[in-house]
C-alpha cells in the first residue's frame, strides 16, 4: 500500500471519527490540538487503525504519534508484509 493510499484511509477514519471534512485533513494536522481529541478518542482511533491496517501499535509508539503525517509514516513502516 502506498503512502497516498494509507493517508486516504487514515483521512477517512479521521473524518468519520472526529466529524471533520476529509478534504481538511493534512499531514500536518495535529491529532490532539486540531481535532480536540481526548485520550479516549485517541485510544479508539489507534484501535481502529490497528483493525484497518492489520498491525499492532504499542502504547509507547502511539504516544509519539502526534500528527497525521507521523501516523501515515508509522503505518507505512509497519505494514504487514
Amino acid at each position: 500500500m502506498t503512502k497516498e493510499e494509507i493517508f486516504n484511509k487514515i483521512a477517512g477514519i479521521i473524518a468519520d471519527r472526529f466529524e471533520v471534512d476529509q478534504s481538511t485533513v493534512t499531514n500536518e494536522m495535529n491529532l490532539q490540538n486540531d481535532l480536540d481529541a481526548d485520550s479516549i478518542d485517541f485510544v479508539e482511533f489507534v484501535l481502529e487503525l490497528e483493525d484497518t491496517f492489520g498491525s499492532e501499535i504499542s502504547d509507547e509508539d502511539a504516544e509519539k504519534l502526534t500528527t497525521v503525517g507521523q501516523v501515515v509514516d508509522y503505518v507505512a513502516a509497519h505494514q504487514a508484509k
